[in-house]
């Protein structure tokens, strides 16, 4: 994991044919503008070679924050560190927590049908459009049925889904129940359970991880993490968690400036973007981004998880009565 603290643009131009190749890489480094820049420069370099010995590369990196570009460290501002830990600002402002090694695992609140319940209620309906139009001998009623069941089976598996989320206790309980599961399976696990606005944040106490270890790609799957966080944690070779609220939620209408919010900024365009986080900061004190339910499993807090579980509670307001946001 690599949160730099400067960075560099550079570009190579080689000749290929008659055509002439020209490469853009971004450099970065935790010492100094210069570094990045020579950084740069060597990327650049080596991508036109690799281009021109007829590799398929992208010829110009996009300007991205946390975009989940492999090879490309997060691009944001640091607002703090903390040993391996770095505390830093996302695109629309809110602070995140990055740790190489000890696993925050996100679960979202399913917000529609899986793509099971909706392939089942399509096929239901058309079954019983046909079946209906067998019984009167009618084409055209099957075949008025059959584009009605289309139209409609998204609502009917939408429907069918929370009668069932319903009859299992709510998708809380749903959720509860697979960590149950999951540490029948793996008792020597410790999960520490958040609730966040969208669903729950579960952090693993009981070891460090590196993001690769087959057992945590084993256990994002078994405990249904969003795809889009585990996708980025692993292209960005760390594990994150929001630990300020979302702007949004908070009464903040406006986006941080300049946009997009993707760091560093032009020097002249500081004072805008410095206006906003004074918003964002003074309004985001009366809030938390996640609650503390419950701890299960094992109970064992590994040493090196314990400064950065303590860390994350501090900063999220984990502990407080604070409404979540």
């Amino acid at each position: 994991m690599i949160v730099p603290q400067f960075w560099a643009e550079a570009q190579s131009q080689g000749s290929q044919g008659n055509k002439t190749i020209t490469v853009r890489r971004f450099g970065w480094s935790d010492n100094s503008q210069e570094e990045a820049q020579a950084n740069a420069e060597q990327r650049s370099i080596e991508a036109l070679n690799q281009i021109l010995s007829g590799k398929n590369l992208e010829r110009r990196e996009r300007k991205a924050p946390y975009n989940g570009s492999t090879g490309v460290p997060i691009r944001e501002e640091v607002i703090s560190r903390h040993g391996d830990t770095v505390i830093s600002r996302n695109s629309y402002g809110a602070h995140c927590l990055n740790t190489p090694d000890v696993c925050f695992i996100d679960i979202d609140y399913p917000d529609s049908p899986p793509a099971g319940y909706l392939f089942k209620t399509i096929v239901v309906l058309q079954l019983l459009a046909a079946f209906t139009a067998y019984m009167i001998s009618s084409n055209i009623v099957w075949l008025g049925l059959a584009i009605s069941s289309l139209l409609f089976s998204y609502t009917f598996a939408t429907l069918a889904f929370q009668i069932v989320l319903k009859f299992k206790g709510g998708v809380e309980q749903i959720l509860i129940q697979r960590i149950d599961d999951f540490l029948l399976e793996h008792p020597l696990w410790n999960l520490r359970i958040y609730q966040t606005p969208a669903g729950m944040r579960l952090l693993v106490t009981h070891r460090t991880f590196d993001v690769n270890d087959p057992e945590i790609q084993a256990s994002f799957k078994a405990l249904g993490a969003d795809p889009m966080y585990a996708r980025m944690c692993r292209n960005q070779q760390c594990f994150r968690a929001r630990v300020s609220p979302k702007p949004w939620r908070i009464g903040i209408t406006d986006h941080m400036r300049p946009r997009p919010g993707t760091w560093p900024v032009e020097p002249d365009r500081l004072p805008q973007r410095n206006a906003w986080i004074t918003q964002y900061e003074a309004a985001a004190v009366n809030f938390a981004s996640c609650k503390f339910i419950q701890n299960k499993g094992s109970g064992a807090i590994h040493l090196n998880v314990e400064p950065v579980m303590a860390l994350h509670d501090q900063l999220a307001k984990a502990c407080t009565n604070l409404r979540i946001a």
